[in-house]
Parts: structure tokens; sequence; C-alpha cells
């Protein structure tokens, strides 16, 4: 387990290695905290080191994060993107930070002094989590954990949890919650300052234990301007995070042929994603769809690996996926190897506010090189690279360590991905004939509007000639 090196003598003095700080900056690399490959090496670490002087608490458990104190603050000011770590003297905040911490009687509130620390570099994404949060939050070898399924996100402009969708079949779904719920309580306590992984964490749990949830219900509000509020409770189960569904839609076109449109549902991307994904092209591919609809809408992210091994299953050559921009401002392009597509079939990728950081990932790769039209509402604009460290103590330090620009140097983080077609019922202009499969899932499909838009996009793609 890299990570940095502290040393520590009867005096209390902690010699930090700036190669053992720079070494665990090979860490994982994720943009939404889910376990990932690192993307590029990490650059060489510098063979110096740095003494700094604090006073040694007595308290136990209190002198244990203060080692872990001085380990998070190495990494962070090896490797956080902004080098002037939101302009102030980083080495004086340790020592601040320190002296705070040195009366504290607990190891909570010792955590509490790191986390103060790190919120003054102005980044929300850069934190530390306990041991025991680290533990309920890792993700297994198979893509699962243990939880009630559903996928919560914070909305910027008012604060608010929304549940950004639910795994179909899973514990939140079969009680009801749904797109657009707003959660307000669990098990009694209030959500209120919490971010969707907080959030996350406390839903999260051993399998057969229950969780009581308070949502107010976003359908109602939307329907009847009423606020229906509704508490559920759920049995957290096994939920497996690579919920990719599909479906084909058929219909007769204006002279009487069958026309097929692969659809294809990705909820999240983790380790199985890729080859669910592949499994599913190939398959519609014998059964002779003609065009795809990739809907990406309330996908928060998940494994930078997996999204861009799903761009290159729709590109050929040697194409740029994405650009990373480090603390220095050098563009490092990423790129294929002799890519080759399973199909050249004309692509539609579905967006909205709920799609993040590997969504937007997959997404500008596709649409910056050409291969697919955007349909919905612009993403949600998180393009940030995280380093995700264990500490010693078990804990877990997520870094921000670097952005992402789109193929075309187009920016993400905090701007988002602007559709091509923006999807509202009254663009809805030409009819649609009927369904020749009348089965429950196709119809509900067509029943959207923004597949309906994509659909119209594909006919008028298809009439000029394949992607390329």
């Amino acid at each position: 387990m890299p990570t940095a090196a502290s040393e520590r003598d009867g005096g209390g003095r902690a010699a930090l290695g700036k190669a053992a700080a720079g070494l665990a900056a090979a860490a994982v690399v994720s943009l939404t905290g889910l376990a990932a490959e690192p993307l590029s090496p990490p650059p060489p670490a510098r063979a110096e080191s740095l003494t700094v002087a604090f006073p040694v608490s007595k308290a136990r458990e209190v002198n244990r994060v203060q080692r872990t104190l001085v380990e998070a603050w190495g990494l962070i000011r090896e490797t956080f993107v902004d080098p002037t770590f939101n302009h102030q003297d980083w080495d004086m905040r340790l020592q601040q930070t320190m002296v705070e911490m040195f009366p504290l009687k607990s190891e909570d509130a010792a955590y509490g002094k790191i986390s103060g620390m790190l919120s003054t570099l102005g980044d929300p994404f850069t934190k530390i989590i306990s041991p025991k949060e680290y533990q309920s939050f890792r993700i297994g070898s198979d893509g699962s954990v243990q939880g009630v399924g559903v996928f919560i996100n914070k909305e910027p402009s008012s604060g608010r949890l929304l549940v950004m969708d639910c795994i179909e079949g899973g514990p939140a779904d079969r009680a009801g919650l749904h797109g657009g719920d707003e959660l307000v309580e669990i098990d009694g306590k209030s959500v209120s300052g919490l971010d969707g992984e907080a959030a996350a964490q406390r839903l999260r749990g051993r399998v057969g234990t229950t969780v009581k949830v308070k949502v107010l219900d976003g359908t109602e509000n939307e329907r009847n301007g009423r606020i229906r509020q509704k508490e559920v409770q759920l049995s957290r189960e096994v939920i497996n995070l690579s919920p990719l569904s599909t479906a084909i839609i058929s219909h007769r076109s204006d002279d009487g042929r069958e026309c097929k449109t692969g659809y294809v549902r990705l909820a999240a991307f983790s380790q199985t994603a890729a080859a669910e994904m592949e499994s599913a092209i190939k398959k519609m591919e014998d059964e002779g769809v003609q065009s795809y609809i990739l809907d990406l809408r309330n996908n928060p992210g998940g494994l930078v690996k997996a999204g861009l091994d799903v761009a290159q299953m729709w590109l050929d050559g040697n194409e740029t996926l994405v650009n990373t921009v480090d603390r220095e401002g050098n563009v490092l392009p990423i790129n294929m190897a002799r890519g080759h597509s399973l199909t050249h079939d004309p692509l539609v990728v579905l967006v909205n506010e709920g799609s993040a950081s590997a969504s937007e990932i997959l997404a500008g790769a596709l649409h910056d090189n050409g291969r697919a039209i955007l349909v919905g509402h612009r993403t949600f604009g998180k393009g940030k690279i995280q380093s995700v460290t264990e500490l010693d103590d078990g804990s877990a330090l997520f870094i921000t360590v670097a952005k992402y620009l789109s193929p075309a140097l187009h920016e993400i983080d905090q701007v988002g991905i602007q559709p091509d077609i923006q999807c509202t019922p009254e663009m809805l202009s030409l009819p649609r004939a009927p369904s020749l499969k009348e089965d429950d899932k196709a119809t509900n499909l067509e029943m959207d509007s923004c597949i309906m838009v994509a659909e119209q996009a594909l006919e008028i793609e298809k009439s000029k000639g394949s992607a390329s």
C-alpha cells in the first residue's frame, strides 16, 4: 500500500519523505471516488524531505490521527491540482491544525480538524473519510456494494439531495423511489449539509439490515404542484453496480421497411460495464439493429477506465478520448491505439444534468470525434481527476490532482457539455408509425420524449449515410 512515510522521535518531530509522498500519487485514479486504475504514471518523486515540529497529544487515539494529518498534508502538498493551495501557506496551515488538534480528546474530533484543513483548499472533492466509512465505501472486484440501490447527487444551485436513479429491481426501486425525489432524512436524521457521497455512506450497510428514508415525491410535485412526503423502510442487499439494460425499438419506415434501433441504458461505470457493453452491441448487431441510442441520463460516473473502454467500442483509429491538465497546466491527451469500432451505425447519446464524470468523458469523446449526436440537457460539469489513497490508519484521502478537457479542449468541470439538440415535447413534429413490438419496455421507451427526439435525429442521420 503506497503511503507517505512519517517518522517521529521523542521530541515530537515528524520527518515527511517527499519521495514517499510522490509514490503515493500512484494511487488509483477516479472521477467519482470509485476505485479505478491510474490513467498515466505519476511524475518521478523528488528525493528531499521536510521536517515538521508539532506537539504530541497525550491521548493515544488523537496521536494516531496526528500522524494521519502529517501523511495527508504531505500528499496534498505534493499532488493537489492547485499549487497555491487556494492562495495560502500550506506549511503554516499544517502547524496551525496541529496546534488545534493537540488539546482534543476524541478521534472523531481530530478527524474533524483534518477535514477543516482540507476545506480551506476550496475544493469539495478533496476530503478524508474515516476507516469505517472507507470500508463501507469500497467497491468489490465484482462491481457491487451492500446498500439499497439508489444514486444520489447534490443539486448545486439549491443544495438539495436528489435521487438521480434507482437500480432496476433493487430495494429503492421496489419501494417506489424514483428520479427527482428529494432525500430529506435517513433513519430520522436530517441530511441537510451532507453531500451525495456522505448520504450514500449512511444508506450502505450489512446485508439484511434496514434503513428508513424520508423523501419528497418529485413526480407529484411536477404533476400538480403539490409536494407529497413519503417514508419507506428499505432492506440492504448486495447491489450490482453494472446496471446495463437494452431493448430494440422497432417501427415501419415510410416505405414499409422494418427499422430497428438498439437502445442501451448505462446507469454507472463499474468494472464489468465495458464487458457488458461489448456483449450488448455484438448481440444487437447480430439482430440486425441499424442505429443506436446510448442513454447516459442520470449516470453519475464511476470508473474512468470503464468509460474510456466503452468509448473505444464506438471509435476507430487513434482518436483522442480525453485530455488531462495537471497542476502545472500541462495538457496530456489520452489517445486510442489502433481502435476498431464494433459498429458504424448512427449513434445518439442522451445526457442530462445527472450525467457526470465518466459519463461526460464518454459523451465528449463520442461527440468531439464526430461519432455521435448529443440529445438532452447540459451535463453536470464534474471534470476532476481524483487520486484515492488508503492511509496507514485505514482512512482514505481523496485529492483532486488534475482536471479533464474534452478532445476538442472544451472545459468540462463546472461547465458541463451542451447537447446538440435540446429535448422538449414541443420539438416533436413528426408523427410516429405504430410499433411492431408492443412489449412493455419498448412501449415505455417510445413514450419518452427525448428518445423520440433521438429517433428523429437518427432518421435524419441515416438519410445522410452512416456515421464514420
